[in-house]
């Protein structure tokens, strides 16, 4: 999937990226990934949003809202993570993950990007 590959790499040029990932909503499998490091897996990370993603569905649907997720942002002492759903046909059920780091992100410029890039996924 080439587009995947172009979508995860441009996320990692946004600056203060520490790791990008596709992730199907439905297994928690990453399709594809990028970055990370020793003390912070990708993987497990992509993997555990997935119940954030499950979680929040849920809670809007328990409240009867008729809306969708424009994005998910979970703030720490020194990241954010961004969650971004595909809204495309082709992209249903799968999700953009982001991790910055807090000190060099500007998070309104990354959310900006992320959609961005979003909307160059055509699966």
């Amino acid at each position: 999937m080439p587009e995947m590959d172009v979508a995860l790499k441009d996320a990692m040029q946004i600056s203060g990226a520490l790791g990008a990932a596709l992730v199907d909503s439905g297994s928690g499998m990453a399709l594809g990934l990028v970055g990370g490091k020793a003390d912070f897996d990708m993987t497990v990370a992509a993997a555990a949003t997935t119940d954030v993603v499950r979680a929040k569905l849920r809670t809007m649907q328990m409240l009867g809202l008729d809306d969708s997720i424009e994005d998910i942002l979970t703030t720490m002492n020194n990241q954010y993570h961004l969650i971004r759903p595909l809204t495309s046909r082709s992209g249903a059920g799968l999700f953009l993950y982001l991790a910055l780091d807090k000190g060099k992100a500007n998070l309104a410029m990354a959310r900006h990007q992320l959609r961005r890039i979003e909307a160059t996924i055509d699966l």
